[in-house]
């Protein structure tokens, strides 16, 4: 350990690397989450019932949009190894796919919560007052759950290449649009009318669509890489599908499997009492600003771990993945002391019962305990083990850890014992402990470096049809 540590600290030259990629991506993810919290804080100053509601109304986006994450993260692994080969026609190829992948799913999803927003709001709460006011969200965001989709595919793909400025850029202007369009339409300033939450509703529907708009228009204007005409993103065969899914299918599995098992938390949380659902609601929003910079560094994990496997230099690999692991460890526990240290100030922003204030500040301090843990298994599972391709142990490694350590742990003790919220959130844990002891030893192993692209001769003759490089 002390050797990883020291490497870390002599590595200029991967620290320099790093940070340009992480910077940006860092910042994207800050706006996002900072677009969640802005939603959040301001539907707060409405009432708990509202918090709640509209917490629950957008589990079906947050499935959607880790379901785009999965096949987007997967077209992240091929996407960095080709660009490591300077390999164009295989971008465009792997980007099609995963265009396809997100419309699939995305339209579902949309139809679902457009057409039967009371049945999905009453899986999580028998609160009627609650299923009215989500219903009333849902129904609006529902069709822009497609052009989501799609900005995620190009935003996953452009970080793959190493230029996260245009995700950056789009989401900026999203975020400014969505918190003046909330400010216009939920509280009915200027000559607007007071909306409530169905103006949260439609100031996210139209920041989604410019998000959408502006992303195709900088990719193809500023002729990206990753920008590909509809032949050339059709252009792959069945050989390539298949190689395609064998890797992303176990991706997308992870991210269904971990997005339920949330799902489910939720769940437990709303049969806990309206008060509680709403404090977890606005915990995880606050959580999430503290998060962004794990996840900013994951990813980037994922890019340059990706890239050096592309380039078909191994041992470059191992050590971006000692190195990212070790800045996995210090951030987290950076990130948990400094969320601990704001919990009490971030809560005097919120309007809302005594009770339910309380809870998000213990609740803020019982998750930054597991803040480390957390850190080193998201960088192991987003940014070494998939940039590897060693994608079937990430899915089982999530599997197990949500499924048979977290859901029962959670049941237990929020239903079953009815211990308070942050007990709950600690228990939880344990899923956290398992997949660090299982990712650990893989990564030991060195079985989890897998360069996916072929021979040069094997992906002119059998992946790319004649005509399409």
């Amino acid at each position: 350990m002390n050797n990883a540590f020291r490497s870390y600290y002599s590595n200029k030259s991967f620290r320099i690397t790093m940070i340009g990629i992480a910077v940006p991506i860092v910042l994207q993810m800050l706006l996002s989450n900072g677009l969640s919290l802005v939603d959040t804080m301001m539907i707060g100053r409405l009432g708990e019932a509202e918090v709640a509601a509209v917490g629950l109304a957008n589990q079906m986006f947050f499935l959607a949009f880790l379901i785009f994450f999965g096949i987007t993260s997967g077209t992240g692994i091929f996407v960095a190894q080709f660009w490591g080969d300077r390999d164009t026609a295989g971008i465009h190829h792997v980007v099609g796919l995963s265009l396809m992948g997100t419309l699939i799913f995305s339209i579902p999803f949309a139809i679902v919560s457009f057409a039967a927003p009371e049945v999905l709001m009453r899986i999580f709460t028998p609160d009627e007052n609650v299923v009215f006011i989500g219903s009333q969200y849902l129904k609006i965001v529902a069709p822009s759950y497609m052009m989501s989709g799609i900005s995620t595919a190009y935003a996953m793909a452009l970080r793959s290449i190493e230029n996260p400025r245009i995700p950056l850029l789009v989401t900026a202007v999203s975020l400014i649009l969505n918190t003046i369009l909330n400010f216009l339409l939920i509280f009915g300033l200027l000559f607007f009318p007071e909306m409530g939450v169905r103006g949260a509703a439609v100031a996210t529907m139209i920041s989604r669509g410019v998000e959408f708009v502006l992303m195709l228009l900088l990719v193809y204007g500023r002729k990206s890489p990753v920008a590909g005409s509809l032949k050339e993103y059709l252009g792959f065969d069945r050989r390539m599908a298949a190689q395609f899914l064998k890797t992303a299918g176990p991706v997308l599995g992870n991210e269904i499997a971990w997005s339920l098992g949330m799902v489910v938390y939720k769940i437990v949380f709303a049969r806990m009492g309206t008060a509680v659902i709403a404090a977890a609601n606005v915990t995880e929003a606050i959580q999430g600003l503290f998060f962004v910079i794990l996840m900013g560094s994951g990813n980037t994990a994922a890019v340059l771990i990706g890239k050096k496997i592309g380039e078909g230099d191994a041992e470059s690999s191992r050590e971006y993945a000692r190195n990212f692991l070790v800045q996995a460890l210090l951030l987290g526990l950076g990130m948990g002391i400094l969320m601990a240290a704001c919990a009490p100030i971030a809560v005097l922003l919120l309007k809302m019962e005594p009770g339910t204030v309380r809870l998000v500040r213990r609740s803020l301090i019982a998750l930054s305990v597991l803040m480390s843990v957390k850190s080193f298994n998201l960088h192991m599972i987003v940014g070494v083990l998939r940039s590897g391709g060693d994608t079937r142990f990430s899915f089982l490694t999530e599997f197990l850890g949500v499924w048979v350590m977290g859901v029962p742990a959670v049941i237990l003790s929020g239903i079953v014992l009815k211990w308070n919220l942050p007990a709950v959130y600690l228990i939880a844990g344990v899923e956290e402990i398992l997949k660090f002891v299982m990712t650990a030893i893989r990564f030991r192993s060195g079985k989890w470096i897998n360069d996916l692209r072929r021979t040069k001769d094997q992906r002119n003759d059998d992946l790319y049809p004649a005509g399409n490089r």
